[in-house]
Order: C-alpha cells, then structure tokens, then sequence
C-alpha cells in the first residue's frame, strides 16, 4: 500500500476503535484484554486488508476478526465474576480481606472507552445498560458463542442471516444460540444489581442522591450514609472475594476494617454506564490524598442498591486518567466544582 493509502486505512479503522472495545469489553469481562483484543484485532486487519475483497463492509469484516480473536482468548474458560458469583456473603464479624488473582475479577471501564457516540436515546440508553456490571456478570456465565450472539443480536441488533455469516454457522443455530442465552439470563434476573435503574442523564433526585451521598462519604458521617442505603445494599472490594450486604455491616466495616478512608476525597466518573467516584483517601507520608478506589454505585428506587470499589489503583487510574495523587489545590478545586 503507498503512504497515503495506509494513512487514509489507519483512519478508516480507528474510527471503529471505541465500538470494538466495547464488544470485545462485554465478551471478554476485561478492561485490559479488551484494549489488547482490539489491538490484535487492528493489526490483523492491516496485515490483511489487501485480502479484504468487500463483500461485506469494513465493519462487518472488523467484527468478524474481533470475534474471532475474542473467542481464542477465551478458549481457557475463565469467566471472569463478581465477589458475590463466587462465595455468600460474610458477616462483618467474620470480614477478612483475602485477594484473589487479577484475572478472577470483572473489570470496570470507562464509558468513553467502550460507548460510541449515538444520536438515538434509546440506542445510547441500551448500550450503557450493556455494560453495567450486573449484566456484564450474566455474560460471563454464557459459553463464549452465546455470548456472542447475544451481544451482535441483542445489543448492536445485527440480523440472524448477518450474525450466522460472521460465526460461519446457519441462521437457525443463531437462532438456538439466542433463545439458550436468553433462558440463562432469565434465571439470573433480579439478582444482585440486575435493577440497577439510572437515567440518562441523571434526572433530579438521583442527582441529589449522589451529592448527599459525597457530602455523607467525604464527611464520613455513617447516619447520613446508612439513610442513603437500601436495607439490602452489597459493597464489595475487588481483588478481595469479601464482599458485605446490609448497611449495618457496610457501615461497621467502613469505621472499623474500613476506617483509613476517612477524610477521603471523591472525584466523579463515569463507568459501566453507572455514575461512579475515584476515590482518594489522606496520604500520611506525602500528605494530600492518594488513590484508593474507583468506586461504581447502582441506584434503584431512590437508594443506593450496591457500591463497587475497585482497588487496584495503579491499574484503573491511568486506565481513567485520574492523576496518582491530589494536593490541597487540587482537592480545594475539585470541591468547588461540586458546589461545595
């Protein structure tokens, strides 16, 4: 290829980054692996263009490739899960923190990583759904090609006859595949943060129910923080398998397991199509406050439901572009946008 048409493919296929990530995100359950199966993807696509006769179009032909490079790594069968997929509960009582490899956990990305821009509401509205984490842990329990019908189908609504081409497979084996994922995610409904309802954008009082929550958490004032939680509210802490459920055990782990958190700082983002906080707590050797946590919150029915804390900060920061310590400016500043 000259120059200019390497340029113009470049181009071409980058503008299929953020979409590609986010398919390969929801088969693969991984932040990480999901940036490296579009990479992969990318680079096969380079290699092979001048192969690439089109029949089908450009995008088809990516999807066709991502999937396929989804479906190798996925040929070890790690499913990757949720704390609360892997064990019951445990009473504050008997709370130990005991990590698990990275590669048991799904992961959280950010949304502007995995969600391309749409005109259509109700398209934007499905996809940010898609990618929540309760729905992202469904997924995770179907075979890799259920998955992955089920995603082309359900979520970016390819036709049968269109998904059938691209798995090399029949339109009634598509059809198969859909009907068994569906049965599967069935069973799961209703469970943990399945009905996790946020608006797009926020509307009102969801709004003033995460400023009340950051006025609580910042504060670290457990009253306060215990009226925003539902009486069945789950927090759990990857890498550690523990995860709590009720506000009187939340609550009890956060002043006491939990209590270096206090006087901690929290900077919005968004993630998994749910609002979330990077959270940074004091720093006692730099002073200032260092990354903690990116925490993912679910809100259903006027409370909070399930808050995530992701604590591998090395790794999701960058990933997030937060920066790796806040001064006092920067804290001063960051509450004043919040209108504190």
């Amino acid at each position: 290829m000259t120059d200019t048409t390497t340029a113009d493919l470049d181009i071409r296929l980058e503008k299929h980054r953020v979409e590609l990530t986010g398919y390969c995100y929801r088969m693969l359950g991984s932040s990480f692996e999901a940036e490296d199966a579009v990479q992969d993807t990318m680079v096969r696509a380079w290699r092979s263009y001048e192969k690439f006769e089109g029949r089908s179009s450009l995008r088809s032909w990516l999807y066709r490739i991502a999937t396929n490079v989804c479906l190798d790594m996925l040929s070890a069968g790690n499913k990757r899960a949720r704390p609360m997929d892997l064990s019951e509960s445990t009473p504050l009582a008997q709370a130990a923190l005991s990590p698990r490899p990275d590669h048991t956990w799904l992961e959280p990305m950010p949304d502007d990583r995995i969600l391309p821009t749409v005109e259509d509401p109700a398209e934007a509205a499905v996809a940010k759904e898609s990618v929540r984490l309760a729905f992202m842990a469904a997924l995770q329990q179907l075979p890799p090609k259920q998955r992955a019908v089920l995603i082309l189908r359900e979520v970016l609504a390819w036709k049968a006859s269109e998904v059938a081409e691209l798995l090399g497979t029949s339109v009634a084996s598509v059809n198969s595949a859909l009907q068994r994922a569906r049965a599967t995610l069935a069973e799961r409904d209703g469970q943990h943060g399945a009905d996790a309802t946020v608006s797009d954008p926020l509307d009102d009082e969801q709004q003033k129910l995460l400023d009340r929550y950051v006025a609580a958490f910042e504060g670290y004032d457990m009253t306060a923080l215990t009226a925003l939680l539902h009486e069945d509210a789950i927090m759990t802490m990857p890498p550690f398998d523990l995860w709590l459920t009720g506000h009187d055990d939340i609550t009890g782990f956060m002043t006491t397991l939990g209590s270096a958190c206090e006087g901690s700082r929290l900077m919005p983002v968004q993630v998994n199509g749910l609002p979330g906080f990077a959270q940074y707590k004091p720093d006692p050797e730099k002073g200032g406050w260092t990354p903690w946590a990116v925490q993912v919150l679910e809100i259903s029915d006027g409370r909070l439901t399930g808050f995530h804390f992701f604590l591998d900060t090395q790794r999701w920061f960058p990933l997030f572009g937060l920066p790796l310590h806040l001064d006092a400016v920067e804290a001063e500043s960051d509450q004043v946008e919040k209108g504190v």
